[in-house]
């Protein structure tokens, strides 16, 4: 590992004004005043999480429908009247959460939450942008779908959840095919509601007068979500055999590897984020050194700690070439063994620490990137504090922290494991290594 100059003291970032309130309407409402650039960034999470085998596809055609019209204006007037106040609005959407997305000019924030309010209160749904758009996502999931990354993530989920709706990384074609306009529109009436939604401003504008804005624009969005009860996550299943998903001719395999890990907000969890980019979090760790820099057998392994609202997960991935799935997956359990019995050394531990107070820095250094690190943190409890008080968690961590985290979670026996590619080519040397176990179908 390369020589990395000695980690600097953090510079003491400068005290944002900031406000948080909860609305009559049970809106909770979090504003951060952040000059520089004259605009107001907004970010409306709406929690989606349900059992429902249909939730997925109907979840994800609402957002893709959502700004196809609200109240009298149809899909091109709804547009030009955003780009007219110098704004956007997306839609998105995952397992847990819908979220709305945007920004203006600040001069023009109020006239951008009337028109997101027309959306919340009023979205149309209109059969035939709503048909336009399922036969668009139909396509597109069709062609996601055909890939080998995607196929392997989603297989893994299902190793490890079962039929937790988390198993399901996309909705299915068919499923989304048999969606209708009515269910969209019934959907929007049962969750998107303020009571339990969070709202993220950050901008050039005072945090109190941004949520008196808000509280205006939205006085008529009222009521609380339809919401089932959705069960926790269940524990894999220890001793898994790995799972080969044929993928005949495939010149390459996917390699997927995850476990339980731990969230945000447990202690240990600053010293399990070290662990985890020494293990294979960036350019300059142990993996990829080993199988990109060294063996050359993948142009960049990754893994990360993926936090999701019912439980976080360490996952590895990597693509391979096929005669040399079984080395590189060899090569990933030694590096896992190693980590979880070896102590990281005082200067990976300083160069993962300066990576991570780094890269913290720079995702929040923009009203963008402020609004989405606090939309993203705002689902578990955590706010402004968590981020400027994360450096000082970082810099008090030691050698054996660290290296008590990567024996905690990084032991091979721990991972549960997918292969995507050419079972004839792949089987035989993967036995040489785990217990293999073909998928069906």
């Amino acid at each position: 590992m390369s020589n990395v100059p000695a980690l600097t003291k953090p510079r003491v970032a400068k005290k944002l004004a900031t406000e948080e309130r909860t609305l009559r309407n049970g809106l909770k409402v979090i504003a951060i005043r952040k000059p520089g650039v004259p605009l107001v960034e907004l970010r409306l999470r709406l929690p989606a999480l349900s059992t429902k085998a249909n939730r997925p596809a109907q979840v994800s055609l609402l957002a893709d429908s959502m700004l196809t019209g609200a109240g009298r204006l149809d899909r091109a007037g709804l547009a030009a009247a955003i780009q007219g106040l110098g704004g956007d609005l997306s839609v998105g959407a995952d397992a847990d959460r819908i979220l709305i997305g945007g920004n203006v000019l600040a001069t023009e924030f109020g006239g951008l939450l009337e028109l997101l309010a027309r959306v919340l209160t009023g979205a149309t749904y209109a059969d035939g942008e709503v048909e336009t758009e399922r036969d668009r996502l139909v396509e597109n999931l069709a062609i996601a779908r055909s890939r080998a990354s995607v196929i392997a993530s989603e297989a893994l989920a299902h190793r490890m959840w079962g039929d937790h709706p988390y198993a399901l990384d996309l909705p299915t074609p068919e499923r989304v095919a048999t969606t209708t306009a009515t269910q969209v529109r019934k959907l929007h009436e049962d969750v998107v509601k303020p009571t339990g939604a969070t709202l993220v401003l950050v901008g050039d504008l005072a945090p109190a007068k941004m949520i008196d804005l808000v509280a205006t624009a939205f006085r008529r969005w009222q009521g609380t979500s339809v919401r089932g009860r959705v069960p926790g996550l269940p524990a894999p299943a220890p001793g898994l055999p790995l799972l080969v998903v044929d993928r005949p001719g495939s010149v390459q395999s996917s390699v997927r590897l995850a476990r339980p890990a731990i969230p945000r907000s447990n202690p240990k969890s600053p010293a399990l984020q070290l662990a985890n980019l020494a293990f294979g979090g960036y350019f300059s760790s142990r993996w990829t050194e080993n199988i990109r820099e060294d063996k050359g057998y993948t142009y960049g392994p990754h893994s990360r700690l993926d936090h999701h609202q019912l439980g976080s997960m360490l996952v590895l991935d990597a693509e391979v070439a096929t005669e040399v799935t079984a080395p590189a997956l060899l090569e990933t359990f030694y590096e896992l063994g190693r980590i979880a019995a070896l102590p990281v050394t005082a200067e990976e531990l300083e160069s993962v620490r300066q990576y991570a107070i780094g890269t913290l820095a720079l995702s929040t250094a923009t009203q963008a990137g402020l609004a989405s690190t606090l939309s993203m943190l705002s689902a578990f409890g955590l706010g402004l504090d968590w981020i400027a008080e994360h450096p000082k968690r970082l810099q008090a961590l030691s050698v054996e922290d660290v290296s008590a985290a990567a024996a905690d979670f990084f032991g091979p026996a721990g991972f549960t494991g997918v292969v995507v590619g050419d079972a004839d080519s792949i089987v035989s040397p993967l036995r040489s290594l785990a217990q293999v176990e073909l998928a069906a179908g």
